[in-house]
């Protein structure tokens, strides 16, 4: 269980590094309760303030260089147990 676990965060980690590789900016829109609408034909605005957020050129390097050693460190769990027990 622990193994597939650490895999898991291993290459979410390595995935999002990648993914921030390729991308310059992410605008996140924040989402507040829309206001009533006055009349039965109104639609309340999807519109919310908007966040951008610039990764600096570090970030994708240091999640997938983390990542590879977290997937690095799962492929040995079991031998290190197996040792142990000896």
């Amino acid at each position: 269980m622990w193994r597939s676990f650490f895999l898991a965060m291993g290459l979410s980690s390595i995935l999002l590094g990648v993914e921030c590789l390729g991308v310059e900016n992410m605008n996140l829109k924040m989402r507040r309760p829309p206001p009533a609408p006055q009349s039965y034909w109104d639609t309340p605005p999807k519109v919310g303030p908007r966040v951008t957020l610039t990764p600096p050129r570090w970030v994708p390097w240091s999640l997938m260089s983390a990542g590879a050693v977290v997937c690095l460190y799962s492929f040995t769990l079991p031998t290190r147990w197996q040792a142990g027990k000896k």
